[in-house]
């Protein structure tokens, strides 16, 4: 996967949430808006200070934490 430089999680913002260049917008609020049928366009004119490349890396990052999978290690 690329670097994704503009996903930061700090525990000091929304609660470590992957959130967009430390901004208090999260991965899950801009996913929720484009599954509610809101278009780039309508999401870029409501947040003014998000740019296409946040929505672009957005979508990145859910795609791979779909794709991740989790291992459970057993422990002797």
């Amino acid at each position: 996967m690329k670097s994704l430089s503009r996903i930061t999680m700090d525990p000091a913002v929304m609660g470590g949430k992957a959130c967009i260049r430390g901004m208090r917008v999260t991965v899950g609020m801009i996913l929720g808006l484009l599954a509610a049928g809101r278009s780039r366009d309508e999401i870029l004119q409501a947040y003014p200070y998000l740019e296409a490349g946040d929505l672009d890396e957005a979508l990145e990052y859910a795609m791979w934490r779909v794709e991740a999978r989790e291992v459970a290690l057993v422990m002797s």
